[in-house]
């Protein structure tokens, strides 16, 4: 149960850091916290297809933001169409 929540809470933060990070490519705080959530699931598979493992906070949050990053990038490119 704490692994769920500090997933959740790693996934909001990490969705935070990629909206200020991409500022104006965003869709809003709310909207990033969630994209976040997604994203550190995404960034956990492209991390673990490429070979790389996260261990520790640093390195489970840095996983987190670059696929926040990664999908907000993906929805921006979706939004656009």
């Amino acid at each position: 149960m704490y692994s769920f929540i500090w997933f959740l809470l790693i996934g909001l933060a990490a969705g935070w850091l990629a909206g200020r990070i991409l500022r104006g490519k965003g869709f809003g705080i709310i909207a990033n916290l969630v994209i976040g959530v997604v994203g550190s699931f995404l960034g956990g598979i492209v991390f673990g297809i490429l070979g790389f493992r996260s261990y520790g906070l640093i390195a489970e949050l840095i996983v987190a933001v670059v696929g926040a990053i990664l999908l907000i990038f993906i929805a921006g490119m979706i939004k656009k169409r």
